[in-house]
């Protein structure tokens, strides 16, 4: 169990940053809607895979979790598994955000009659709600989860070094 969570944990990196990077010329560029930057979509839906993967091993690092947490409080572990759900929400509605100004882009960029200022002013609209997703879920929820609740079980539980539970559940809420 712990070399399973230990590879899904240190997936969710690898797979939160790959999809950050990849995503990145669609929420850093205002006019990526016009079609301003954006050569090829394939890095963007790379990215979205990314963060599909993400998900997955966010939920993943949960359920392998939980039979252990459930021995030190039920309670917990259940408020582990929900954090790690409610960030891969928050994920989602990111992915699915940037992926509209993509589909837009496709669909209206250049059509006749599409207003650039409207595009630009709706793809502004769908990176800021990605924006907030970010600060929502990895942001916000996962201090929560990977901080407060998984330091205080892995504390409780002395599966880890009491001080490196001390410095998760410090240092990752924090975050």
């Amino acid at each position: 169990i712990a070399r399973v969570f230990g590879i899904l944990f240190l997936l969710t990196w690898v797979t939160a940053i790959g999809g950050r990077v990849l995503f990145e010329p669609v929420y850093s560029n205002p006019r990526y809607a016009l079609g301003v930057g954006a050569d090829t979509d394939t890095g963007v839906y790379l990215g979205a895979v990314f963060e599909f993967l993400l998900i997955v091993t966010q939920i993943g690092t949960a359920i392998v979790l939980y039979p252990l947490a459930k021995r030190q409080t039920e309670i917990a572990a259940v408020g582990y598994v929900s954090a790690r759900i409610m960030e891969s929400a928050f994920a989602l509605v990111g992915v699915l955000s940037l992926l509209a100004v993509v589909t837009m882009r496709q669909d209206l960029a250049g059509a006749a009659g599409a207003d650039a200022a409207s595009l630009v002013a709706v793809g502004t609209s769908l990176t800021a709600t990605y924006d907030w997703a970010f600060q929502f879920g990895p942001g916000l929820v996962a201090g929560v989860g990977n901080g407060l609740i998984l330091g205080y079980v892995m504390y409780r539980s002395g599966l880890v070094p009491r001080r490196l539970a001390m410095l998760g559940l410090v240092g990752g809420s924090l975050h």
